[in-house]
């Protein structure tokens, strides 16, 4: 299989929708993880060349993730046309993360609202990579609104970007850099240069689906009921201020759209950072913002559905094989 079938991401696209992350069941994310974490231990032992040890951690662990889909999806098919319908919709259903990211970012909202700041900046621990022990209101919300900005493009646009160009070997190879560059890509002592890799691997593959993130919240902006003439004039205007190469395009134009202003003062891992900002503070961060910055990723979940779903049914038509 190789790009994807239009019935496979309608299917995937459900799932997630109404389901979120298969927690019930095997999740190929996890054992990502586990083999990530038993490849790095192994390949420090047999070199201490890290840069050399990161670039055969991101090939081993990309080809497996690729090799595996491949298998399996070519076994369940050799066994029945519509059992490898499902597991190509199942693979591709666990790459995205739509219904998950509004889950997790809910518990952060709603513990917050009830005025429980020590609970939401816990729940916030987990999303997101700044430290939150000393987070006030605002500053709690900003961070909301950024993950939700940043992992509308990382956790549901590229996947189905990549879903659509190369079907489920492609969506579980992008989730390998994905959760790579989560484990491994960070610009510490450990892991700048067994990380590097795999954290510029993690930049190129996100380089198109971050910027059509942003032209799809302009487009979408509207229909959540935002401003999408302010969303391009921020995106324009500050998606370089932001040091990823590819964060600051949805970030500003989310910013844009709700009329926040993202970025300044955080820490990580108790060092304390700075980012320029991006957008106006022409209304408050806070609850509403939130929702709004959920609506925006919904309809533009649906924008980018709608736009892979057709270019898939124009190089494949519709078929959905019989049990």
């Amino acid at each position: 299989m190789t790009s994807a079938e239009p019935a496979v991401l309608i299917l995937a696209l459900v799932l997630d929708l109404t389901l979120g992350d298969p927690r019930r069941l095997p999740h190929p994310v996890v054992l990502i993880g586990r083999l990530i974490a038993l490849l790095e231990s192994g390949l420090r032992r047999i070199t201490r060349h890290e840069r050399a040890a990161g670039i055969g951690l991101l090939l081993l662990t990309v080809g497996t993730s690729a090799a595996t889909t491949w298998l399996a999806v070519y076994g369940l098919t050799t066994l029945n046309a519509f059992a490898g319908f499902l597991g190509a919709a199942y693979i591709s259903y666990t790459c995205l993360a739509a219904r998950s990211l509004h889950r997790e970012s809910a518990l952060v909202a709603d513990a917050l609202a009830a005025g429980n700041r020590d609970e939401a900046r816990r729940n916030l621990s987990y999303i997101v990579g700044r430290d939150t022990r000393d987070l006030g209101d605002a500053d709690i919300w900003r961070a909301l609104v950024e993950t939700v900005a940043e992992n509308t493009a990382d956790g549901i646009v590229s996947p189905l970007f990549w879903l659509t160009l190369g079907g489920p070997v492609a969506g579980m190879a992008f989730k390998a850099v994905s959760t790579l560059d989560s484990m491994v890509g960070y610009q510490n002592e450990r892991y700048l240069r067994m990380g590097w890799a795999s954290a510029r691997m993690d930049d190129l593959l996100n380089f198109i689906p971050a910027r059509l993130t942003a032209l799809l919240m302009v487009m979408a902006a509207p229909l959540a009921g935002l401003s999408g003439r302010n969303a391009a004039r921020i995106a324009l205007r500050d998606r370089r201020n932001h040091p990823s190469p590819n964060s600051g395009h949805p970030e500003a134009a989310a910013a844009g759209a709700l009329g926040v202003r993202l970025g300044g003062a955080a820490s990580y891992g108790g060092r304390p950072s700075w980012k320029e900002h991006i957008g106006d503070p022409l209304a408050p961060l806070d609850g509403r913002a939130y929702r709004s910055m959920i609506r925006l990723m919904y309809a533009t979940t649906l924008l980018m559905a709608a736009v892979c779903i057709a270019a898939a049914w124009a190089l494949k038509g519709f078929h959905v094989p019989q049990p």
